[in-house]
């Protein structure tokens, strides 16, 4: 039997048993042994079947030990328990971000916040402001531009992208890399690309893709796998301060609700770095975290990385991470067919196979041989198609190959002969509710009516088919905000206010599982993670404002007023808490 499972039944069998009052001659239970903490107070919404809603939960050792109504809880209220009244707000099992890169959200605060500039110009600007307090040859760095977000187009342009020539004008001698909002795509200025060796010569590395001008010039752009030549840039550069980094990106996730976060790849090194700092209690949030290296040093250091539950359920390591292609916002995503918006002349029409099929189904038998998850990123439908298959071949002939949960990382754009097939093998779809509203604007344009309508962002084809579909933001891509992606998720409201296929939207209800339940279910942690239940970690995220029930306009407006993490308080926002 599963120790998280049995925990509960041996409380029960050590419960002192019924006592007689002998002055009453009736039978009385002992008082329950004093809690730790009691949240009391409060809406709370469990996700449990049995118990959908409470006023107070008592906690001890980090864990939920009961939960009921304010009379009964009080039971569990002693001299040393600590109480604290939630004033009548919404509580809910915590957030758990589905997908997201950890230190990617550090790392974007330290540089260029390119993600609200609405034209190149203006993230000229911006860089030229930085070369203006920056020493000569210093490495400027930005992310989160897209050109589709832009309210023109630059002049001159290629597939709407800009040419580098205004941005090396302001930047002479520092060297610019500005990462596209994607991740799958980065800008260079000529000082980059000299000191990376980048000329009209330069051919075009395998998955990846140099931007040309009509005679041939890079013009600054380069796609999936091509990015790693402007690393040659960034050479002395000044190393990140990887303690500050985590320190930005746990303060910055807790201040948003969220108490686990799935980190979707990172190295052997910074497992261990994670591992060094959670010893000693300096991350607050729960990690999940998917393995990213190449086949050899996977094969080496698997099983010694294997880790579940390490440091008071702060660290798991029990799942593998590739990219089969890249993002449709880059035009880099795998497809079936054509891009829509693409002459059929172009390099690459279909997008990019970034990984090769064969080594991603080799990365699988080591996943099947060692006991790891495996999570492949695909986005086209190609990709999708290609990575169903891979895990069908994987599966054959296995008893458990339904129970794997092996998933697919954001699946947006899916061939309708491909949608049943998530439930048949039993895999998640790891997807991005925010991505949908992020993304609408250009969808149709990219793929044509016919495929948006058929396949883009299909939570409710999916989940009607009976698979299991997860949210998330893929942060830093998009803000790590799961209220935001909530939103998007129940509304597929775009910004002009029209709705991309509202038909595919979750139900509230739904989008808060796929948010907790869901995702604790895709990293087998449902056992302790995603519902208010006795036994569970003592997760909580508390907002000003019911998101199940409130005006769907009012969803956005819903705050954070406390981050709560194994019993104790990560986060409170004394902003919002003054005013009510």
């Amino acid at each position: 039997m599963n120790a998280r499972r049995f925990l509960p039944l041996l409380a029960l069998a050590l419960a002192p048993a019924c006592q007689v009052d002998a002055t009453k001659g009736e039978a009385t239970r002992p008082a329950p042994p004093a809690a730790e903490t009691v949240f009391t107070g409060g809406h709370f919404v469990t996700l449990d079947e049995a118990l959908p809603e409470a006023q107070a939960i008592a906690v001890s050792g980090g864990r939920i030990v009961a939960v009921g109504s304010a009379a009964e809880i009080a039971a569990y209220i002693g001299p040393e328990t600590e109480e604290l009244d939630l004033a009548g707000a919404f509580a809910m099992p915590g957030f758990i971000e589905g997908h997201g890169h950890f230190t990617g959200i550090g790392d974007a605060k330290m540089q260029l916040d390119l993600m609200h500039a609405r034209t190149w110009n203006e993230i000229v600007q911006m860089v030229a402001t930085a070369v203006a307090e920056a020493a000569p040859g210093e490495l400027i760095r930005g992310r989160g531009w897209h050109q589709e977000k832009w309210d023109v187009t630059p002049e001159p342009s290629y597939d709407g992208l800009p040419v580098h020539d205004g941005l090396s004008a302001v930047s002479p001698d520092n060297p610019v890399i500005l990462r596209h909002a994607s991740g799958h795509a980065s800008f260079g200025n000529a000082k980059a690309m000299e000191l990376a060796d980048i000329t009209i010569d330069t051919v075009d590395p395998d998955g990846g893709e140099i931007v040309r001008d009509r005679e041939g010039h890079p013009i600054g752009m380069f796609r999936e796998t091509a990015q790693a030549l402007l690393s040659r840039a960034s050479r002395g550069a000044r190393a990140t301060d990887f303690r500050q980094l985590v320190e930005l990106a746990d303060r910055e996730v807790t201040s948003k609700g969220i108490t686990s976060f799935q980190d979707a790849g990172s190295s052997f090194a910074t497992v261990a770095r994670f591992r060094e700092l959670v010893d000693e209690g300096a991350i607050d949030v729960r990690l999940w975290v998917m393995i990213r290296d190449g086949n050899d040093r996977l094969a080496d250091r698997l099983a010694e990385t294997r880790v579940v539950g390490y440091g008071d359920d702060h660290l798991t390591v029990r799942a593998i991470k590739h990219s089969i292609d890249g993002a449709l916002g880059s035009h880099g995503a795998w497809l079936l067919e054509p891009y829509a918006d693409l002459d059929e002349s172009t390099p690459n029409p279909t997008g990019q196979n970034t990984t090769p099929v064969d080594t991603i189904e080799a990365t699988a038998q080591l996943a099947l041989e060692h006991g790891f998850q495996l999570c492949v990123h695909a986005i086209g439908d190609r990709a999708n198609r290609e990575t169903l298959d891979i895990f069908e071949r994987s599966f054959a002939g296995r008893e458990d190959g339904q129970d794997l949960r092996w998933r697919v990382e954001h699946a947006q754009h899916i061939s309708p002969a491909d949608i049943p097939r998530f439930a048949e093998l039993g895999v998640i779809a790891s997807m991005q509710g925010v991505h949908c509203t992020s993304d609408g604007p250009w969808i149709e344009p990219r793929l044509g009516a016919r495929r948006a309508l058929e396949g883009a962002y299909v939570w409710r084809s999916l989940m009607d088919s009976g698979a299991v579909v997860t949210n998330g933001t893929d942060a830093p891509v998009e803000d790590v905000d799961p209220i935001a992606s909530f939103y998007a998720t129940v509304t597929r409201q775009l910004a002009d206010g029209t709705r991309f296929y509202p038909d595919q939207r979750m139900s509230r209800l739904e989008a808060l599982r796929s948010y907790t339940l869901a995702c604790a279910y895709a990293a087998f942690e449902e056992d302790v993670k995603g519902s208010l239940v006795p036994g569970k970690l003592a997760d909580i995220t508390v907002l000003s404002k019911d998101i199940l029930t409130c005006p769907e306009d009012e969803i956005r407006n819903a705050e954070v007023l406390y981050t709560i993490i194994g019993g104790k308080v990560v986060y409170r926002n004394d902003s919002a808490l003054g005013m009510r």
